[in-house]
């Protein structure tokens, strides 16, 4: 029976209880935990059998008694409460205001563990969404709809670059290819938010996030949902959950286009892991639990655009590879699932590059299909083959220059090392607060290609060449 109390726990095993299970108890479900007066406890069902239900508490444990502790099954999920009044606020892991501001004024709750999307009413992603990054906007576009993920590493610029990705990413209109970013603007009519979440992070890490978007001004069309560091491991995982939800309605309720930001899924993985290690669950791939790709799928894949809805939700999470490693379990499914990934890369963040992102590694495999005449620009694809191409054998000639010496490389070798130069200090490093539309993008690409022989543009169109690279100048 619902709303019943069961006096007394079987063990307490750190922040999971265990306890007699109600017939009704079901898996997610929320539960309140109450001991001698000090309030009420809230965890939710993480595992069951028939005879005994296991809940992880929302905090600690501590002085917790198993013999006068009483456990009420609420016999709803955790659930996010949602309103016009979400945006420019700031939450906690738990959907909980933390701004000083109060509850939100609204009666809709919706589940924070959300609903899968029928896959016959997606619809596929094909509207450019302009960063004001050159590196991700001409080489690596993000697409509306897409999920495209940060591979990043410790000490590396991923905060920065999410904090200006936050302040610049708009949707152009139809037939736009260029003009300032940063305006909070839509193609289509619809308005272009963003869904911030932080899990696992320093307190000075969420004050570098909260100051730059009240200094940019863009924090009325951002909804913040910090879990810090000291938080407890379950609050990391509903966190994303949470933020996903307020997506969710933002997009599919009010018509919005929302930008979600997670950083760090790193992070999330790892208080997974401990979740499981608690639960004593079989271990798989360095200690992982054996369902992290199913788990990571279950957040990534509530992002696209559904027919019949104005509204679309782009997914850029963020997380940082152990020692660099993109073959470790999280980078490597993450990239299973999503459509690409834009990776930074150390040895360009230890050259000034900024931001540092890795030309031959990154790539956007739903690029073809937002840019060129009528979205982007028509010489788009090709200069963005031919950056990727060139920029490849810059990569072969510093190798053989490291064997054999730059002196004995060809004249033509000598000249690719000048692009790989070039593109590098022209095309890749712009300013923290630089904002590049398109236009600006391409053309400091065919400025770039200026460097090396005419005659190797060969994935470039002759008519293209002819119409840009003469009025490209240095």
């Amino acid at each position: 029976m619902r709303g019943v109390e069961y006096r007394g726990l079987t063990r307490i095993e750190g922040p999971v209880v265990i306890t007699e299970r109600s017939r009704n108890v079901g898996f997610n479900e929320v539960a309140a935990v109450y001991d001698r007066g000090e309030g009420r406890r809230l965890g939710r069902v993480v595992d069951m059998s028939e005879d005994w239900a296991a809940v992880q508490i929302f905090g600690s444990t501590t002085g917790l008694s198993a013999d006068e502790a009483r456990v009420e099954f609420l016999g709803r999920p955790m659930e996010l409460r949602v309103g016009p009044g979400l945006l420019g606020r700031v939450f906690n892991g738990l959907g909980e205001p933390i701004d000083g501001y109060g509850h939100i004024l609204s009666s809709t709750c919706l589940d924070v563990n959300g609903m899968p999307i029928n896959p016959y009413a997606r619809t596929y992603p094909r509207d450019f969404i302009q960063t004001g990054v050159s590196a991700i906007d001409g080489m690596n576009t993000l697409i509306r709809g897409q999920k495209l993920p940060i591979f990043s590493g410790n000490g590396l610029a991923h905060n920065r670059l999410a904090a200006q990705i936050v302040r610049q990413a708009r949707i152009l209109s139809p037939g736009e290819t260029g003009g300032p970013a940063g305006d909070g603007s839509a193609g289509g009519g619809g308005q272009f938010v963003v869904v911030f979440c932080a899990m696992g992070v320093k307190y000075d890490v969420a004050r570098f996030f909260l100051d730059d978007f009240e200094r940019s001004g863009v924090l009325a069309n951002v909804a913040v949902f910090l879990s810090l560091a000291d938080a407890p491991s379950l609050e990391r995982l509903v966190a994303p959950r949470c933020a996903l939800t307020a997506a969710e309605y933002l997009a599919y309720e009010k018509n919005m286009h929302v930008l979600v930001v997670m950083t760090d899924m790193t992070n999330y993985c790892e208080a997974l892991r401990e979740v499981s290690s608690i639960r004593g669950e079989v271990p798989s791939r360095k200690g992982y639990p054996g369902y992290l790709y199913s788990d990571l799928a279950s957040l990534y894949e509530r992002a696209g655009k559904i027919e019949g809805s104005t509204g679309s939700i782009t997914q850029l999470p963020i997380l940082t590879m152990p020692n660099d490693d993109i073959s470790h379990p999280i980078p490597d499914l993450s990239g299973y699932i999503t459509e690409g990934q834009i990776v930074l890369d150390r040895e360009l963040s230890q050259k000034g590059v900024y931001p540092p992102v890795a030309g031959l590694p990154s790539l956007s495999r739903l690029m073809k299909d937002g840019i060129g005449p009528g979205m982007t620009r028509e010489d788009h694809k090709d200069v963005s083959s031919q950056l990727f191409a060139a920029y490849s054998r810059v990569r072969q000639i510093r190798n053989l220059a490291s064997i054999i010496g730059e002196e004995e490389l060809s004249d033509n070798d000598k000249r690719y090392l000048k692009f790989g130069e070039q593109f590098e200090a022209r095309f890749l490093t712009q300013g923290e607060y630089e904002n590049r539309d398109i236009g600006r993008t391409l053309d400091l690409g065919w400025r770039t290609l200026r460097e090396i022989p005419r005659e190797d543009l060969l994935r470039i169109k002759q008519e293209y060449i002819e119409k840009y690279l003469e009025k490209a100048t240095a």
